[in-house]
């Protein structure tokens, strides 16, 4: 438990110190910025390598009762339980709740030494060591944007292997054991902190079922600590601003124009928050619903390049707690209009905070001002 609250720990400080580069930055115009699909990661391939401790527990019981089966007696029993361990794994995300997970482990070795007197006397030394590869289902419960719980279920194929020495060798009924290979199954639990869409730590404790070379059954844990990367970020698509209208100039009457191409437009639109969500919440009532609606009625005949959500509150509260919840109000927007048939990989959303205001805070109006969702949508409309 001691060494579980430590890993629990780390992953905390961890996480408080990643700056949040969602929230850094001006405000600009959708065109001409580099954006790329927020999702990606929820279906990349990723690699990792853990570090930690390794515990076992050694049948000292059997052990003493062996050597002193004969009429010696046991002066002093050591073991050592614990060893440096380490895992190496490659996985694959379904979505952002399942993926699946193949790997290396090595649990470490460890030993114990037997005195004893009397009549047998001696010394015996043992020493045990575990490793193999598993391939294992892991489940994803997000607690937070970045923080999510994880549990672990699968199967792993390891290797045991155990070496004796001394002179009481006799009183292990195999003193040169052959190597134990053996399908077991294993379980884990941990947490995991999203530091970005490519890079997340993990803390985590396993369970591994084994068998040792000399018939013991038993399990063994490994605590540690992950660094994760996923591959295949795509790349960044820029959005085009739109071409500049030329002002209108006057000239003689012509044959009528049935149709002039479509031109470029970017149109930006304001909701406040309150008229989409209840205070504090971010889900989308059903005022908010209607607003919604309407604005996609109004985007009817516009061919969509993207769309981007972005969310803002005033100053009240802590710094963190205002860029996450202007981040859920816009993942909530988005969730809306993809549910009423815009294509999610057209919409993006940022959180802002209370880093953009556009009223004073120290009032009431200016603090509703600033309690907002921006919709920006970039596409082409045809023009009669």
């Amino acid at each position: 438990m001691k060494t579980t609250l430590t890993l629990l720990a780390c992953i905390a400080m961890a996480g408080a110190g990643i700056s949040n580069a969602s929230a850094a930055g001006q405000d600009q115009t959708a065109a001409g910025r580099d954006v790329i699909d927020p999702n990606w990661a929820d279906s990349a391939w990723y690699a990792g390598a853990g570090l930690g401790q390794g515990r076992a527990t050694i049948d000292d019981e059997r052990i003493a009762r062996s050597l002193t089966a004969n009429g010696a007696s046991l002066d002093a029993f050591t073991t050592d339980q614990r060893d440096l361990g380490y895992k190496v794994f490659i996985g694959k995300k379904f979505n952002r709740y399942f993926a699946i997970e193949g790997g290396y482990f090595d649990l470490g070795k460890f030993g114990f030494q037997a005195n004893t007197s009397g009549n047998g006397s001696g010394v015996l030394r043992g020493e045990t060591k575990f490793r193999g590869v598993n391939l294992d289902l892991i489940g994803h419960l997000p607690l937070t944007e970045r923080l999510s719980a994880l549990a672990r279920i699968g199967g792993q194929y390891g290797r045991s292997t155990a070496t004796f020495s001394g002179n009481r060798l006799n009183a292990v009924t195999a003193p040169n054991p052959e190597k134990e290979e053996k399908f077991q199954a294993k379980v884990g639990l941990g947490l995991q902190y999203q530091i970005n869409d490519a890079w997340a730590v993990r803390g985590e404790v396993e369970r591994y079922r084994l068998r040792d070379p000399l018939g013991n059954r038993g399990e063994m844990d490994l605590a540690s600590i992950s660094l994760i990367r996923a591959f295949g970020r795509p790349a960044a698509r820029t959005i085009p601003a739109p071409a500049p209208v030329a002002a209108p100039q006057e000239v003689q009457p012509v044959a009528p124009v049935v149709e002039a191409a479509p031109q470029p437009v970017s149109e930006k639109v304001s909701f406040a928050a309150e008229a989409l969500f209840d205070f504090d919440r971010a889900l989308v009532k059903p005022e908010g619903k209607a607003a919604l609606d309407d604005l996609m009625r109004k985007l009817q005949g516009m061919d969509t390049e993207v769309m981007i959500a972005v969310g803002h509150t005033d100053s009240v509260g802590s710094d963190a707690y205002n860029q996450k919840l202007s981040l859920r109000r816009a993942d909530a927007v988005k969730a809306y209009l993809v549910s009423k048939g815009l294509d999610q990989a057209r919409l993006y959303t940022e959180g802002k905070g209370e880093t953009q205001p556009i009223a004073d805070n120290a009032t009431a109006e200016g603090r509703a001002r600033n309690r907002r969702v921006v919709i920006e949508v970039v596409g082409t409309r045809t023009t009669r």
